[in-house]
């Protein structure tokens, strides 16, 4: 099923200069001669060779992008900075019987990597004891108060993951021997026993992609490593690092980072090994029941882990505490994971409101300025829920193709979260604001940074942004292109097109999911569903139909042209998805851009 001929050299695809959202439509540039090769000497199918070549695989590497093996990809941990005095230090607490203790972060890689630790130190008998931070309490990062209560509860080793690499302040004076796990960007390195981060300035790991679960995971096998050289398994069963690999995915994806490399390959596996979500009896019990709990069908992929079992995973920090989420995930009781699981779909329910109305308001403060700022967009709210203010922030960001910041402040002080655009390193921005006072603290990686800020430092900050991140938002949205793979049929919005391009996956930030644009087609139906979703079927010229939805557009441009009167004729931009409510080989159109079809009456 090879794209229709396009133009790739910069033309609009189908003559949207702009659409719906504000987007020039791209063909996604594609060597012929390489895609027709992999169609001939590989047999690949033609759709997904096009797919493959316009992402930028090569001949010689379609064999190993389309069967990741971790025998292939995942290379010694001891090419992390630090890695083999971390892995001595954990296995002399380890076979000595010393109590290690963990603190973690409130967030789903936070957790995610806390849960990984603690289920291997168990599995090799260890008792670790857990502190994963109170968000309204503590803040993000390590506490005076959370650390003080791992030694007193005995902790000779502590080990910070998803957090500590800008923390010495609070870490250094403690009398225990502190281990950091971590991938945030950094500076100056803290007085602590070891640090492994591949952010950290003069790592030569090539792995900054990974996620604190991820690095995490880097340890535990340096760790079984170091365990089995010391004969520590000659009287004890080796625990099996591979079972662990659906939490490395679920920190990963939720962590949005770039799947390409060892982070695909990773993702790839602990997917694998979810494998059903309604049927599967491998993999993390937890993460089972979390499944079940939301009602989830079809195969694992990185939507599911990053659109539905993450943001109910973070609903726990969010909206109550992390040590929720943290039990479900820790958890081998199948009634107590259900449990669990049951707390948080009622405390995600919890949150969907909560931040529905935050990004109501934040909306309309932003309108209401009118001019959008350059650098990025600041919404600050009074009494705002802190627990929500990252996922606000990303719905601005998508509404405005620009950096946003969103801000909950309570007497005086804001917790602020921000999210970025490609091309834009929010972190860094915010690192230095913190370094130079602009603001109380912060930090974060490219896409997305957390703060802490006064109120009187909200318009200093502003032009701060402006000057520091002014020139990189304008040249990174300057065009605000859309890249499309190409234009397919009505007819291929069917379940063999999401066969053909599965292998490609799995999709996300640095693997985009492919993007289709079905050309001149006509809205026969459309209906509201749920409070913000648009359900369509789509009808062509020949007569061919399809159904379609588009999430989160009523009450935006893109949700008034497909429910506008009179049966419009549009271009449509979007993915082809699975439908697991019919089943079989049935698919939808998932909408993410629309525009008016030139000339039509």
């Amino acid at each position: 099923m090879p794209l229709d001929s396009l133009a790739t050299d910069g033309t609009p695809l189908l003559g949207v200069t702009c659409s719906a959202r504000g987007r020039i439509w791209r063909q996604r540039p594609i060597c012929r001669r390489t895609s027709e090769t992999a169609v001939q000497r590989l047999g690949v199918d033609a759709l997904l060779a096009d797919v493959l070549v316009a992402r930028g695989v090569t001949l010689d590497e379609f064999e190993a992008h389309l069967s990741p093996s971790l025998k292939s990809s995942l290379p010694n941990p001891s090419i992390l900075e630090e890695m083999d005095a971390t892995a001595d230090r954990l296995a002399d607490a380890v076979i000595g019987g010393q109590t290690i203790g963990i603190f973690g972060d409130y967030d789903v890689d936070g957790t995610t990597a806390a849960a990984l630790l603690t289920r291997y130190l168990r599995a090799v008998g260890s008792d670790p004891v857990v502190h994963l931070p109170d968000r309204f309490t503590e803040g993000y990062g390590p506490s005076e108060a959370g650390l003080r209560s791992l030694e007193e509860r005995g902790a000779s080793v502590i080990v910070t993951v998803d957090c500590g690499s800008n923390h010495g302040a609070v870490l250094e004076p403690l009398s225990a021997d502190v281990v950091v796990l971590d991938h945030h960007l950094m500076t100056a390195r803290p007085e602590v026993f070891s640090l492994v981060n591949p952010q950290r300035p003069g790592d030569a790991s090539g792995l900054g992609g990974l996620s604190a679960g991820g690095v995490t995971f880097m340890t535990l096998v340096a760790l079984n490593r170091t365990l089995r050289q010391r004969g520590f398994f000659s009287t004890r069963p080796e625990p099996k690092l591979l079972s662990y690999l659906d939490l490395v995915a679920l920190s990963l994806i939720a962590d949005v980072m770039p799947l390409r490399g060892l982070t695909r390959t990773l993702v790839s596996q602990g997917l694998k090994l979810i494998g059903d979500l309604e049927h599967s009896l491998g993999g993390n019990p937890g993460l089972r029941a979390l499944a079940l709990v939301a009602g989830l069908k079809g195969e694992a992929d990185a939507g599911h882990l990053g659109f539905q079992i993450g943001p109910r995973i973070n609903a726990a920090g969010r909206i109550g505490h992390a040590k929720v989420a943290f039990d479900l995930l820790t958890t081998d009781e199948s009634s107590r994971a259900t449990a669990i699981a049951q707390k948080l779909e009622a405390l995600n329910k919890e949150r969907r409101a909560i931040e529905d109305k935050v990004r109501r308001e934040a909306l309309a403060q932003i309108e209401a300025a009118g001019e959008v700022p350059d650098g990025a967009l600041l919404a600050v709210g009074e009494g705002w829920h802190a627990g929500v203010v990252g996922i606000v922030a990303g719905r601005l960001k998508e509404r405005f193709d620009k950096p946003a910041f969103c801000i909950a402040m309570q007497d005086g002080v804001g917790t602020g979260s921000g999210r970025s655009v490609h091309g834009v390193d929010l972190g860094s921005a915010v690192s230095e604001a913190a370094r130079l006072g602009i603001i109380e603290g912060g930090g974060g990686h490219a896409m997305a940074a957390g703060l802490t800020i006064r109120q009187d430092q909200i318009e200093p900050f502003q032009a701060f942004l402006a000057e520091r991140l002014g020139d990189a938002v304008a040249e990174a949205t300057e065009e605000r292109p859309l890249d499309l793979d190409g234009v397919l049929s009505v007819g291929a919005v069917h379940g063999r097109t999401c066969e053909a391009l599965k292998p490609a996956g799995p999709f996300g930030a640095g693997n985009p999911e492919p993007t289709f644009a079905l050309s001149d087609v006509t809205i026969r139906h459309a209906r509201i569903v749920g409070e913000r979703h648009v359900s369509l079927r789509i009808e062509d010229s020949l007569g061919k139909t399809a159904t379609g939805i588009a999430f989160g557009v009523v009450g935006e441009p893109l949700g008034d042209l497909l429910c506008q009167e009179g049966r419009p004729r549009v271009h449509l931009a979007g993915r082809v998805k699975p439908d697991t409510w019919r089943g079989g080989e049935a698919a939808q159109f998932d909408v993410s851009d629309g525009a008016e079809v030139v000339g039509a009456e």
